[in-house]
């Protein structure tokens, strides 16, 4: 697999010592090992409409005021 990203890793990893190397490709591993969670977006239709215009309402207004 030779991508741009891929380029760019490889070009970036080869300016850092030997230890930090070893921590992206650790890390690497450790992303090519994890499988995503969660449910597609498919199986959650069922719930649509459920919460009440009320609650979106004040669920809207805390996100607002926290930004």
């Amino acid at each position: 697999m030779d991508t741009p990203i891929v380029n760019e890793v490889v070009e970036n990893m080869r300016d850092m010592p030997h230890e930090l190397q070893w921590r992206v490709l650790e890390f690497a591993r450790a992303l090519a090992q994890s499988t995503p969670h969660g449910l597609p977006g498919k199986q959650m239709l069922r719930f649509a409409g459920t919460i009440s215009l009320a609650d979106i309402d004040l669920m809207r207004a805390v996100i607002e005021k926290r930004d």
